[in-house]
């Protein structure tokens, strides 16, 4: 593996992701939720701050672009679709496009949804990706600006990555996400002891992210419309996945 990540947390419930490449001496952060424990991080890990990887352009994502900047003088890096709304954005990606990080490679995927105008960021030869607010663990991101059509594209491409992709989400919202998930696929013994796991972590205060993608396509609601027991559950045996995605989401918003 040719990059490190360092975890830790930010406001409330947020993850901050600092990535480094050793060989090549430069470290990113994925998005500036908060700027002083970036900052705390970066010096007690004796790294230089080269790059921001922005995902998308909320505030509890991009609000710390510019001061990191300033201080840094940092690249910042966004979506091409949605560069008006990135705060000091240099460089500008696109769907497909792959983006040089030190000696390793950022794939871009452009998943709208959750804004318009969000990415993620898959670092193959490494197997991880940071999917910013697409898919958090057992749940994914509301549909704020994007429909449920959007979104199950969206996550049917981020499925397409190999099972045992790394997955770093952006918030510890998985306790929460556990008890939905439960209440619409009950009979899923994966998603039960998976569950029960969850509730020791948090416990004991450990994160429960990141997770893996085959972990995702066992446990979570919203990968899994072709569940008969969820399909039963929500009313919507037979129906084309993104009804029955889109019933599940429509349910998370009300539960």
């Amino acid at each position: 593996m040719a990059i490190e990540v360092h975890q830790f947390p930010c406001l409330s419930d947020n993850y901050c992701w600092l990535v480094r490449d050793e060989a090549a001496d430069v470290t990113a952060v994925v998005d500036t939720p908060e700027v002083e424990p970036i900052n705390r991080a970066l010096e007690e890990k004796g790294w230089r701050l080269t790059h921001i990887l922005n995902t998308h352009h909320h505030f509890d994502h991009a609000g710390g672009n510019e001061a990191l900047k300033e201080r840094w003088g940092c690249t910042i890096v966004g979506a091409d679709m949605d560069a008006a709304r990135i705060p000091g954005i240099d460089v500008r990606v696109k769907e497909g496009e792959v983006y040089k990080f030190g000696k390793s490679n950022a794939r871009v995927f452009e998943v709208p949804g959750h804004t318009s105008g969000h990415i993620a960021y898959h670092f193959e030869d490494d197997g991880i990706a940071f999917v910013g607010d697409t898919i958090f663990a057992l749940g994914c991101g509301r549909l704020f600006e994007g429909t449920a059509e959007q979104m199950w594209d969206s996550l049917e491409k981020l499925m397409g990555m190999p099972d045992d992709t790394t997955i770093y989400c952006a918030h510890e919202y998985t306790q929460a996400n556990a008890a939905f998930a439960l209440s619409v696929e009950p009979g899923n013994p994966e998603l039960v002891e998976r569950c029960a796991e969850i509730d020791r972590l948090r416990a004991d205060g450990v994160p429960t992210v990141p997770t893996t993608l085959a972990r995702e396509k066992a446990t979570n609601p919203f990968l899994r419309p072709s569940s008969a027991n969820l399909q039963e559950t929500v009313g919507l045996v037979g129906a084309p996945l993104v009804e029955v995605f889109a019933e599940t989401r429509r349910r998370k918003d009300n539960f």
